[in-house]
């Protein structure tokens, strides 16, 4: 970091903290500070659902599952237009004719008090958690490539994304989104180009994507039945549907965001919008994945991209064997230059076989490189991060990128991290202001509650940096996020559908099935997790929504006289 990009990125970061809190200042009721006035278009809506749901975590952890893994992951938002259109048919007419502040206030009036009270709480804890997550995601990455303070980032993102949230509320969170996607775009645009124009002059882009396409990486489609699989066809259109359902349709953080529109048309406009560019968007950000996969063809890689695992390594008895691994990466990145050499110049079939084969060696290196610092890690007594996917595209960032883009790189980071935050501080604290405060105290005015709603969301903005501050290392970030939300989405989905299309359940038979199910789903998440079954987290979404619905109808039919 030199003086050009802290320039860069200070005067980003506070020219979007100020604009936002300066356009929104001001709100005197709740109409404007949780609805935002009602006055959101369709692109302002659009925009806003597309930068709640791509988080710092997208923009680190994505690339860096190209890069290992490929083009596949893109397959876990298939799901997504179809989720658009039933949001569009179904929920925001009903949400809008109502005139809600939150989609928990639907369930009161479809079954009872206490179910609206479980769901709220259900999404109180997994935003909460996410919420904390956002915050921690890029500062644990940013503090290990840097060698910042972490404690210190995580307290300075959490509290440039109070300010302007607790100022403006929704508004102020739209607002800001908008232009935040602007420099996400740019940054990301800017950073393909240039990772393309650092290929040498001979390569073309098509060479790069057969380069990339012989070792796997442009494997997108994968139509097996093994669970084995993460990512696969069949678990975006079927897991990913019901998790986008969930997420778009049920939980507060998007839900907020479209009913801020103008009109009904608006927030179908602003979905629709979000379901046609979210897959192509995820596509470009694994590509660049993939473009510094091919990139690293042609230029030595460090054996694993976190420079923290690296240094703890070195200084046990593992020091050797480590070295000697990288050693062995160096003569297979020397081989695959002789093999690609001869496939640009004689297109020779053979030779794009070799590259192939190297690189699965290399992936063997690697990994055996996991291992030895897994087992230093133990030696020293400390966690270390051997999986290093979420370090693969800020350490090219920083060692490849000229002075001055490296800061608009990590202000697209830091501000995918405030505008995922501030919609997720901002809907917690609506939940927590009208399906529990309002709900159970006293009449109270606009003047009163919007102040109660600056309260909470303060109250919601410490908890998630203290979740940050305790927060612990994970296979992959992205992931993890997922991971929280596939544990209670099924189940929050499950309930909605029931409130939707089975008029005969009632309002206990739901409560009672939505504990059981949640207990049985983070059971089964425990059993894959230490490994008794196989059940990829993305089924949860599936499962949890199948089982709450069987289990309500089941109690309502089995007691129907006593229900």
């Amino acid at each position: 970091m030199q003086t050009l990009d802290w320039i860069v990125l200070s005067i980003t970061l506070i020219t979007i903290v100020a604009y936002g809190t300066y356009q929104t200042r001001g709100s005197k009721n709740v109409q404007d500070f949780l609805k935002g006035g009602n006055s959101s278009k369709w692109w302002t809506i659009g925009l806003s659902v597309m930068a709640t749901q791509a988080s710092a975590i997208t923009f680190l952890s994505t690339p860096g599952q190209a890069f290992n893994d490929g083009m596949g992951f893109v397959q876990f938002y298939f799901g997504l237009p179809i989720a658009m259109i039933v949001i569009c048919m179904v929920f925001i007419p009903l949400y809008h004719r109502l005139n809600v502040y939150t989609a928990y206030e639907f369930l009161e009036n479809r079954f009872d008090l206490k179910t609206r009270t479980l769901t709220a709480i259900l999404f109180l804890i997994q935003r909460g958690l996410a919420a904390g997550i956002t915050i921690f995601a890029p500062a644990i990455i940013l503090s290990v490539v840097l060698g910042w303070n972490l404690l210190l980032l995580n307290i300075i993102i959490g509290i440039l994304v109070i300010i302007y949230t607790v100022s403006g509320g929704t508004k102020a969170v739209n607002v800001t989104q908008k232009h935040q996607m602007v420099v996400i775009f740019t940054g990301m645009i800017i950073a393909f180009i240039l990772i393309v124009n650092k290929l040498p002059e001979n390569i073309t882009f098509s060479n790069a994507l057969d380069i990339a396409g012989a070792s796997g990486k442009m494997e997108i489609l994968d139509f097996s039945f093994d669970l084995n699989n993460r990512y696969t066809f069949w678990s975006g259109i079927i897991g990913g549907t019901f998790l986008m359902l969930s997420y778009f349709g049920t939980d507060q953080s998007q839900v907020q965001r479209y009913l801020s529109g103008k009109s009904i048309r608006e927030m179908q406009l602003g979905l629709m919008f979000n379901g046609l560019f979210k897959i192509p968007m995820q596509f470009f950000i694994l590509l660049v994945g993939v473009m510094v996969f091919v990139f690293y063809q042609f230029n030595k890689a460090p054996i694993n991209f976190n420079p923290v695992a690296t240094e703890v390594v070195l200084n046990t008895k593992y020091a050797q064997e480590y070295e000697q691994l990288q050693a062995e990466q160096d003569a297979i990145y020397d081989t695959k230059q002789v093999l690609i050499a001869d496939f640009i110049a004689n297109k020779n079939e053979a030779s794009i076989a070799g590259v192939a084969s190297a690189n699965a060696k290399n992936d063997s290196i690697r990994a055996r490189a996991r291992y030895l610092i897994d087992k230093a890690g133990e030696t020293k007594g400390v966690k270390v991060e051997s999986n290093d996917k979420d370090y693969v595209f800020i350490n090219f960032i920083l060692n490849n990128l000229p002075r001055g883009l490296i800061g608009l790189l990590l202000a697209v980071i830091l501000s995918a991290a405030m505008s995922s935050t501030s919609s997720e501080l901002n809907a917690l604290a609506s939940t927590t202001t009208i399906d529990l405060f309002k709900r159970n105290t006293r009449e109270r005015t606009d003047t009163e509650m919007v102040k109660v709603s600056r309260w909470f969301t303060l109250g919601w903005g410490i908890i998630a940096i203290l979740v940050a501050c305790v927060a612990n290392l994970a296979e992959n970030l992205i992931q993890l996020v997922n991971i929280i939300g596939s544990i209670f989405y099924g189940n929050v989905l499950g309930i909605f559908l029931l409130a939707f299309f089975v008029k005969a359940v009632k309002g206990r038979a739901v409560f009672i099935a939505a504990i059981i199910t949640q207990i049985l789903v983070i059971s089964l998440f425990l059993l894959d997790l230490y490994e008794y079954i196989n059940l990829p987290f993305l089924w949860l979404n599936f499962v949890g929504c199948a089982i709450v619905v069987a289990i309500a109808i089941m109690i309502q039919f089995t007691n129907k006289n006593r229900i």
